[in-house]
């Protein structure tokens, strides 16, 4: 795990980079959308229904615990759509430590795309 410090001062970029993009830092739930949204490839339509937009954050979630292989990407449905499948459950406890651990992984996310 890395330095408390430097992760801080890295999450820092990550929250400059969104606000210069999107105006405005979205929350831990808008950024799983986004990271969704990139995973789905192409050109989004301009809404999504609610479940689709469960469905995209989903897949954020999915996506960045693949990075240490809690997921494992299986491919695309005809629809273009990502899917995954469990290898491991990962051992989070509390909303702090989840929170930790997936800003972790979002700025592993924003530094490889």
């Amino acid at each position: 795990m890395k330095e408390q410090a430097g992760i801080a001062q890295e999450w820092l970029q990550v929250e400059v980079m969104l606000r210069e993009r999107f105006g405005k830092v979205p929350d831990m739930e808008g950024i799983l959308y986004l990271i969704g949204i990139n995973e789905l490839g192409g050109s989004p339509p301009n809404t999504f229904s609610k479940e689709q937009k469960q469905d995209l954050i989903h897949v954020g979630v999915c996506t960045l615990l693949s990075i240490e292989g809690y997921y494992e990407f299986l491919g695309r449905d005809a629809d273009g759509w990502p899917h995954f499948e469990v290898v491991a459950r990962p051992e989070m406890k509390g909303i702090a430590e989840q929170e930790a651990k997936f800003r972790e992984l979002i700025i592993h996310y924003f530094a490889e795309h």
